[in-house]
């Protein structure tokens, strides 16, 4: 008889667990840590969300909605990106987070050998989802200040490349665009005849991004062939409500669509109609709160670690100390109760460790006053 290990696939064998789930996992184990691992909101979910939730559970609106998500969420994400955009966005699918978005995008794209092109560091799904797709992953370097480097990206692309895949803000590294280098990947995609996809799931945590006079921080807004990938989960504290929303060209979106159906079927719908409600709140508060917390961690890292500020997100991504690995230095730290990742959950380097600021002040900076006496 077969052991079972001999029916998994290679395609589940070709993909490691998740190193920042095995420190959630971690985490749920110890006594009151100081978490800084996991990109979880400390605020909650609007309290005018949560009543439309349930209002909309109470009224029976718990069944299949359409595919692509119900028509005035739709609607009213098209409107409001068409006018931040400046141009008619493109059609919009209601997705399982951007998780599901970014799954369905790949899917939908890439065959056997393609590839797709994005930084190093980078989310850690971003690899493993080409991997299931049969694809290739090519990781640009953009240390040591984590930017594009326009040469750099250049170099890597090749006959089979399909897409330039942007994160901005990113994730680890809280690192932000600047608007030359969104203008330098827009003028590769043309020449080269590639796709964008924009992951811009920390959207609402830009710092030093003027809005008001017209600061550019989304390639859709150069680029037609772009792919916007955008949530509620950061934005709304919705991490477990799993909704996010894709949209760009009809044809992709389209096909992305058709693999919703035999794959996730529909977003939940109650949480759909939850979310037209919940786009009406006001979150600056929250976003002032993370600018102000994001000062904080920087300013206390900044003492003992080498240190990039990041410029959105709630993440900051320092060096290790010199002489000690960054699994180490995570280790030493978790002894501690404070628990941070290892930069090699995302990146093919093994030189930082990423912060997630989204906690109290007080843990803030009771965590980082720890972090500066290991060194």
């Amino acid at each position: 008889m077969r052991d079972i290990s001999d029916f998994i696939s290679s395609r589940a064998l070709a993909v490691d667990a998740s190193g920042i789930r095995k420190v959630f996992d971690l985490a749920a184990k110890l006594k009151d840590p100081i978490n800084f691992s996991i990109g979880l909101p400390d605020f909650d979910v609007p309290e005018i969300a949560k009543q439309a939730a349930i209002e909309a559970i109470e009224s029976g609106q718990n069944r299949y909605t359409v595919t692509q998500g119900i028509a005035p969420l739709r609607e009213k994400l098209r409107a409001g990106l068409s006018s931040e955009i400046g141009r008619d966005v493109g059609d919009v699918l209601i997705t399982s987070g951007v998780s599901g978005g970014l799954l369905l995008a790949i899917l939908s794209l890439i065959n056997p050998g393609d590839e797709g092109i994005f930084l190093d560091p980078y989310f850690v799904m971003y690899r493993h989802l080409m991997t299931l797709a049969g694809g290739k992953s090519v990781a640009v370097d953009s240390y040591p200040d984590f930017r594009f480097y326009k040469d750099r990206v250049e170099r890597a692309i090749t006959s089979r490349t399909k897409f330039l895949l942007l994160n901005s803000p990113n994730n680890p590294s809280g690192a932000v665009m600047s608007e030359q280098e969104i203008r330098d990947a827009v003028e590769l995609a043309k020449k080269h005849d590639l796709l964008l996809i924009s992951d811009e799931i920390y959207e609402p945590f830009l710092y030093d991004v003027d809005r008001a006079a017209g600061g550019l921080y989304s390639p859709a807004s150069l680029y037609e062939r772009t792919l916007i990938l955008r949530g509620f989960s950061k934005s709304h504290a919705m991490t477990g409500w799993r909704l996010g929303y894709a949209a760009g060209p009809a044809e992709l979106i389209n096909q992305m669509t058709k693999l919703q159906q035999y794959t996730f079927v529909c977003a939940p719908s109650a949480f759909q109609v939850a979310a037209v409600k919940g786009m009406d709140v006001d979150m600056q508060p929250a976003r002032d709160a993370y600018r102000r917390k994001r000062d904080i961690v920087f300013g206390l890292l900044s003492k003992r670690f080498e240190v990039v500020k990041p410029g959105g997100a709630f993440y900051i991504f320092p060096k290790a100390p010199s002489g000690m690995s960054p699994t180490d230095f995570c280790t030493r730290a978790i002894e501690k109760n404070v628990l941070i990742i290892p930069g090699t959950v995302f990146s093919e380097r093994d030189t930082h460790f990423r912060i997630s600021y989204a906690t109290t002040d007080e843990k803030l900076v009771q965590g980082c006053e720890i972090l500066n006496s290991l060194v």
